[in-house]
């Protein structure tokens, strides 16, 4: 149950009462665990005030339950009353029995908490409606507009309008009426929607958002296109009924005098509404909005299922009620003259209201008497409110427009320069609350949105003006954009003011005159306010980056740079030297993340990645607090102890023990001969269980690092283990599709589980150690009852592998991340899927649910990683992205020479393919148009085209001069791993994790046929050098070779223990040569599927394999870091050529046999000699930061400087350099 949930029952219990603001606060942070003293401190009052106010909450409470309700006991108490009321109403869903299995369990035995769907009985005990309210504000106090709720109604409900906008100026009380209507008609419509567009969403995230929510989660594969998605939406309108709100939406229409025309970006809106008005369905559409979208304007009629309703004023009995509750004072005509004066708007009424109160004594004639100057609309009126205000005031309003959302005074304080008093702060909060220009909620102090663009727009005009007079003000005093802010207002903050300003100074000035204002302002920062505090130097770089200048070689040494977001920006000779940088956002060195951990607390996260590296995270910054090389393979597995120290596990097939204050190894274990892929402590930290490739399971003591117990049985890969929470049982899952569970005391079996129908990948118990959670390959979910050894609960949605599952630690969510990009958060008692978390762009490895008491609500946040190098933050409530940390790496996963040898094409994690002169050394283009890691190319044989191939599912094929992009050829479902043209050109070759090879004509761009057999991923396809033969080495261990022409499989060659990962013809074709992840290659006679020889060496993987064009040497690269070349007649290793610093992921032979090219996961590409063996080159592509000096400069951990200089950034004393980078700078003015 989390503290919305709590609070509906209270307020349910209270009847007609509600909380006070101040008691609503204490409620939410008791909530979270929070003593007076920390509620006092994050709140900015007096602990006695608080303590105080927390006192009579609970006697309220006391009175409404008729028990003694305390600061301790309100949360189970809350609970036990929801649940009960739940029972007893007709609305209760019992236990969902989803199997045969299942039949043998009692719908009696229920949890004493709530869940998801049950706890909506709680709310609407009379329907069975789906609602998400999203923003909508409260509007218990609402006064009048009564023949406007009859008209809508009538409208909605008798004559079925499915589109109908709400019209108004600004502070009129569109959102206010939007919000009763739609409270009066719910019981209409199966589902309610609320969503504000006030912070400018795109249309796709939308209209994501809202099919999602009506397919109860169900749809995740979304269209692509707009239109595709406005298409799914549709069908959702008219198979149920649901009332959709989209309120603010002049939010996303342009300013000026195109009435009705959408900001570039936010077309797709006008299709969607165009087409819910045009299409029969049975739901209504509602906007609120300052002007009609011209779709409406053409759609909308009397009689036609499109209307529009323009608001007017409020009249006098009902502006009357606002001078009532504001205590003013006057007859009856000047009342009548005050509500004319401000058009009846009621955010007018109430600012002048305020005005009244605090300078006439609350006299409406003597404020009639000194205004002379006719109204002429809410701006007019708010320019002169705001006039009146303080300096602290002002400042504040500025802050809570740039914030976008609810702020705590703490957290607001923290924003100025110079700092602000408490008292003084608090002061001018309450001062403004009273004027009606900021409002308070649970969450802190915001802004009607009215407000919230007058002031966004105030701040958007003096920010030009101070660029364009070159004198800084308000560019000083506060931060454009907030860098550390969750990422959902960091986006909005640059929608809403940073891109305005970009446009409107590109407008006015014109880019080259514009740059060179910004250099001047930079050198004047320098000179003036040399390491002063101040958000100058951010905003200028924000705005920078924002104008899509190119900064390489520009100086920012001696600044103060805050709140600067620099993770997706190219910094190349860029020179910080000096600088305070604290605050600020830089990508991370972040390899693909395949294990995660928080510390006990919570304050921590630590990750292991597929370089060996580990990393310590502080959660509450993002910033990185230490970073080492933990390994020599693959990460897998990590864990914290309960007294805080780390294990971890690793493709190098040992564990390790770490220090956390020092990032030192305390011990080695090492037993298993095969990778570790999963490691758990006990709950006491004693004992350390580990799995393994090796089919065991492993128990530590964790003092002497003695194994003392190996648990066999499992006949596959164990991928994971995990301790129940009351130590006496361990769980592990296995490749063999069961999972064990064992007595940790005696090593003993207990149960086999059994039903899953492929591998397993992750276990998970539940806090109360009664249920068990499993992700397997077969892309379910199970949850197992422990003592009976039962399926009872099978979780279907994912469409593709699960591989990792995480219990909240209340035990009532269960989270899933899977190959399918996608986080879904299951209510464990119904089974229900009631949240999908997007916005990975690749598989998801590991989740992990922040430990109670840091996380902020009682429901939590939720990290996770993954393939495309980011680690993100949830909020479990929202389902929104608090946090991304960005990485950046670029590893080569293969090379492959032009066939004139004098360019070479390369593959790598930054889903880009570039092409090299061999000669040179220089980096010709880079082709860019895939979306995910590329792992392959493939040059035409007269060299004119490439193909390339990754984890976007597509082939491109390009033209090589060009660099254009001519085809893009689809049908494979998963992951392209490996093409091929035949000899003739006419054919490619793909390979796939889809488990399958096809073929296609490269002119039509269309697949001719499939070829299908192996029955698990295709790594490596290669044609025979006389075109008719196509063979393909396969996950699962064996080659096979295909008949070009009929596509029969004519052979398949046994022999390799593990999967066949890459192939090379001799060039006569007599000979195939394979490599394996078994560390061995193995050369076959491809007329008998003979094998000939096996070669051995290789310590680790072997990646790739290529014959030197006489046929008699073959050269192989692995992940032991060494390139080998082989005598073929001997099979004898002649030369090992050691020079990458970590794994080679591809090795390959230029056609004129002279060169020899490797790629690396060092993101080097290195050119060998082959007859000398000399590395002749090192090829490396620019790092992001590559050249950026960072001597000298504060506000980064040294894990930060570690990372900066492994993205290209240098540390060191350059004499003179400040005065020479000016000099170049003021010369780059003059250009």
């Amino acid at each position: 149950m989390s503290v919305e949930d709590a609070l509906v029952i209270v307020a349910t219990l209270l009847q007609q009462k509600c909380l006070s603001n101040v008691q609503e606060l204490v409620f939410r942070h008791s909530w979270e665990g929070q003593t007076y003293q920390e509620i006092a401190e994050s709140c900015g009052y007096d602990v006695a005030y608080i303590r105080n106010v927390g006192s009579k909450l609970w006697q309220l409470l006391s009175k409404a339950v008729g028990e003694n309700v305390t600061k301790s006991n309100f949360q189970p108490l809350l609970r036990q009353r929801a649940l009960r009321t739940v029972r007893e109403s007709s609305h209760f869903v019992p236990p969902v029995l989803s199997t045969v299995e299942d039949k043998n369990i009692s719908g009696d035995a229920q949890p004493d908490w709530l869940d998801a769907a049950n706890f909506r009985s709680f709310q609407r005990v009379t329907t069975n409606q789906q609602q998400d309210w999203g923003e909508a504000a409260d509007v218990s106090v609402f006064y009048g507009r009564i023949e406007e709720l009859a008209t809508l109604e009538r409208w909605i409900v008798k004559q079925r309008c499915r589109l109908v906008t709400l019209l108004g100026m600004g502070g009129i009380g569109k959102t206010t009426l939007a919000v009763k209507l739609a409270e009066q008609v719910q019981n209409k419509f199966e589902y309610v929607i609320w969503r504000s567009l006030r912070n400018a969403p795109l249309v796709e995230d939308i209209l994501a958002e809202l099919i999602r929510f009506l397919s109860r989660e169900q749809e995740v594969e979304l269209p692509v296109t707009v239109d595709g998605k406005i298409s799914r939406l549709i069908s959702y309108l008219r198979s149920t009924s649901c009332l959709l709100v989209l309120d603010n939406v002049e939010a996303i229409l342009l300013s000026g005098e195109c009435v009705g025309c959408y900001r570039a970006g936010y077309e797709g809106y006008g299709d969607l509404i165009r087409r819910v008005g045009e299409v029969n369905h049975q739901s209504c559409l509602i906007l609120t909005s300052r002007e009609q979208p011209e779709e409406v304007t053409l759609l909308a009629g009397e009689t036609l299922p499109v209307r529009s309703l323009q608001l007017t004023g409020l009249n006098q009995i009902e502006g009357q009620e606002i001078f009532k509750a504001k205590g003013l004072l006057g007859l009856e005509q000047e009342k009548q003259k005050l509500i004319d004066y401000c058009r009846g708007n009621p955010l007018a009424l109430k600012i002048v209201a305020t005005s009244i109160q605090e300078l006439f004594a609350n006299k409406i004639a003597d404020f009639l008497e000194q205004n002379t100057v006719v109204f002429n609309g809410i701006r007019h009126l708010l320019e002169r409110q705001f006039n009146r205000l303080s300096n602290l005031e002002k400042q504040i309003m500025y802050w809570l427009a740039i914030n976008r959302e609810p702020i705590l005074p703490a957290q607001l304080k923290e924003n100025f320069i110079p700092p602000v008093s408490t008292a003084k702060l608090l002061e001018a909060l309450e001062s403004l609350k009273r004027r009606s220009l900021v409002e308070r909620s649970s969450g802190g102090f915001t802004q009607q949105p009215v407000i919230m663009e007058y002031i966004t727009n105030k701040i958007i005009e003096q920010v030009c003006e101070e660029i364009a007079t070159e004198e800084v003000s308000l560019l000083m005093s506060h931060a454009l954009i907030a860098a550390q802010a969750k990422d959902y207002i960091r986006k909005s903050q640059v929608r809403a003011i940073l891109a305005p300003i970009a446009e409107r100074l590109l407008a006015n000035t014109g880019c080259q005159h514009l740059e060179h204002q910004l250099q001047r302002m930079i050198v004047k920062l320098q000179e003036k306010v040399s390491n002063s505090p101040g958000y100058g130097g951010g905003n200028v770089i924000n705005l920078l980056h924002q104008l899509q200048f190119d900064l390489t070689g520009y100086d920012f040494s001696n600044l103060t740079i805050w709140q600067a977001y620099l993770a997706e920006t190219n910094l190349h000779q860029v020179n910080f030297t000096n600088s305070n940088l604290a605050k600020s956002i830089f990508a991370e060195n972040l390899n693909t993340i395949l294990a995660m951990a928080f510390s006990p607390d919570g304050k921590l996260l630590a990750t292991g990645d597929v370089s060996g590296m580990i990393c310590l995270w502080q959660v509450a910054d993002s910033k990185p607090l230490l970073s080492w090389k933990g390994h020599i393979g693959w990460v897998y597995a990590l864990s914290f102890s309960p007294n805080g120290q780390i294990a971890s596990g690793s493709s190098d097939c040992t564990i390790k023990l770490w220090d956390v204050s020092n990032g030192q190894c305390c011990q080695t274990l090492q037993g298993h001969n095969h990778w570790i892929r999963s490691v758990a402590f006990s709950p006491d930290g004693y004992t350390l269980a580990s799995s393994s490739g090796d089919q065991t399971v492993k128990l530590w003591d964790v003092h002497t690092g003695q194994c003392h117990q190996t648990l066999q049985g499992h006949t596959g890969w164990v991928y994971a283990v995990a301790f129940s929470p009351n130590g006496q049982t361990l769980v592990s899952g296995s490749g063999d599709k069961t999972l064990r569970l064992w007595d940790v005391t005696t090593g003993q079996c207990l149960q086999i589980l059994q039903g899953h129908t492929s591998w397993v990948h992750s276990v998970a118990f539940s806090p109360d150690s009664q249920s068990l959670a499993s992700g397997s390959d077969d892309r379910s979910v199970k949850l197992w009852n422990v003592s009976t050894g039962q399926c009872y609960q099978t979780l279907q949605g994912h469409s593709s592998s699960v591989f990792c599952v995480a219990f909240s630690s209340d035990g009532h969510t269960l989270a899933s991340g899977s190959e399918d990009k996608t986080i879904r958060l299951w209510d464990t008692y119904s089974g229900r899927c009631y949240q999908t978390l997007q916005g990975h762009t690749s598989w998801i490895w590991s989740v992990s649910f922040a430990p109670q008491p840091y996380a902020n609500n009682s429901n939590g946040q939720i990290a996770s990683s993954g393939e495309d190098r980011t680690i993100r933050l949830w909020d479990v409530t929202t389902g929104q992205c608090l946090k991304t940390w960005q990485g950046y790496s670029n590893y080569i996963v293969s090379a492959t020479f032009s066939p004139d040898s004098k360019m070479l094409a390369t593959n790598g994690g930054d889903g880009t393919v570039r092409l090299w002169d061999v000669t040179s050394g220089q980096c010709l283009k880079t082709l860019q148009g895939h979306t995910s890691w590329t792992t392959s190319a493939s040059f035409s044989p007269n060299g004119q085209i490439l193909a390339s191939g990754g984890g976007d599912r597509v082939v491109r094929v390009w033209d090589v001069t060009s660099g254009r992009c001519l085809k893009t050829l689809q049908g494979h479902t998963n992951w392209i791993l490996s093409l091929s043209f035949s000899p003739d050109g006419y054919t490619l070759a793909s390979g796939s994790k889809d488990k399958s090879l096809r073929l296609w004509d490269v002119s039509q761009g269309r697949c001719y046929q499939i070829l299908s057999g192996h029955t698990s991923w295709v790594w490596f396809v290669v044609f025979s050098p006389d075109g008719h033969t196509l063979a393909s080495g396969g996950e699962d261990q064996t080659v096979r070779l295909w008949d070009i022409h009929t596509g029969r499989c004519l052979k398949i060659l046994q022999g390799h223990t593990s999967p066949v990962v890459s192939l090379a013809f001799s060039p006569d074709g007599q000979l195939l040569a394979s490599s394996s992840s078994d560390r061995t290659i193995r050369l076959w006679e491809v007329g008998s599927g003979q094998c000939l020889k096996t070669l051995q060496g290789h310590t680790d993987w072997i990646r790739s394999v290529a014959f030197i064009a006489n046929g008699q040497i073959l050269a192989s690269s692995s992940d032991d870091q060494m390139l080998k070349l082989w005598n073929v007649s001997t099979g004898e290793c002649f030369r090992t050529l050691d020079g990458h610093q970590v794994w080679l992921w591809s090795v390959a032979i230029s056609p004129d046999s002279k060169i020899l090219a490797t790629g690396s996961e060092d993101e080097t590409i290195k050119l060998w000699d082959i007859k000398t063996g000399e590395c002749l080159k090192t090829l490396r592509v620019t790092r992001p930061y590559e050249g950026m000096n960072i001597t000298a400069a504060k506000g980064l951990t040294e894990a930060q400087k570690t990372t900066l200089k492994v993205l290209g950034a240098i540390d060191i004393s350059i004499p003179a350099t400040p005065l020479l980078l000016n000099n170049n700078l003021k010369a780059k003015q003059h250009e």
